[in-house]
């Protein structure tokens, strides 16, 4: 059995003396693992960090079996980040997100294109949380969590869509949600188009995204606590907004 394709790296672990197994993330195969030979050498594993765009070619005997990889780097996107703190914790947990919630060997492609395309916006600071909120969205509604926010789930209207309902999912109109107002979650205009908003709308956005991951998403995989490098990228984006923050 033999492929080749090109992805985006997840995870690398060591295994045994110098070789790895990856987790690379393609636009045909999915979440697909495979043992890089020589992996934890010197000159291999400057190569496998998370983020990184590579050309691998998968063989094994037969299609069930682990396999290995041979890989080619096409593109290091966390050596151009490292001195850029948020910049790198929105990588981390981007990687982080797709190996804890995409299925093995399962393509996504839509998903696929939509994460790289955010992953080569690292280096527009002003322009990545808002993008990363929008993929956190994407990711929600590729695994089948996705959330309506085209009309108030109560009354029906399309206009003062000011809250999110945890329940269902749904949006809900000021006047729509009356005395359960507190029970609600915030939605920023920012969740529902795309503009040049300010830091602290977008930190509303994360913490209704977050429910859902959370509450609908961690559910369905098992019950699984979310991968903390989600949250380190919110805290850090957090302090990093407020003045003085560093």
């Amino acid at each position: 059995m033999e492929w080749r394709d090109q992805g985006i790296l997840l995870t690398s672990r060591r295994h045994g003396e110098s070789g790895a197994i990856i987790e690379v993330f393609t636009p045909g195969r999915g979440r697909h693992l495979g043992v890089v030979r020589g992996g934890a050498s010197r000159k291999t594993a400057p190569i496998l960090q998370p983020g990184a765009q590579l050309d691998v070619t998968w063989r094994a005997r037969l299609e069930d079996h682990l396999g290995a990889f041979t890989v080619e780097p096409l593109q290091s996107r966390a050596a151009s980040v490292m001195s850029d703190r948020l910049a790198l914790a929105g990588l981390n947990a981007v990687t982080a997100l797709l190996s804890f919630t995409l299925p093995e060997r399962e393509a996504h492609e839509p998903l696929y294109h939509r994460s790289v395309a955010l992953l080569d916006m690292l280096d527009t600071p002003d322009l990545w949380p808002l993008a990363y909120l929008h993929w956190e969205l994407a990711l929600l509604d590729e695994m089948g969590f996705g959330l309506d926010f085209s009309a108030c789930a109560v009354t029906g209207a399309t206009q003062g869509l000011d809250y999110v309902s945890p329940r269902t999912g749904r949006a809900v109109s000021e006047a729509g949600a009356g005395e359960w107002k507190d029970r609600l979650l915030p939605l920023p205009r920012c969740l529902r188009i795309l503009y040049d908003a300010p830091s602290s709308e977008v930190a509303q956005g994360l913490r209704t995204t977050g429910h859902f991951m959370e509450h609908w998403l961690a559910p369905a995989l098992g019950d699984r606590a979310l991968p903390s490098a989600r949250q380190r990228f919110v805290d850090l984006q957090a302090r990093l907004d407020r003045p003085g923050g560093q």
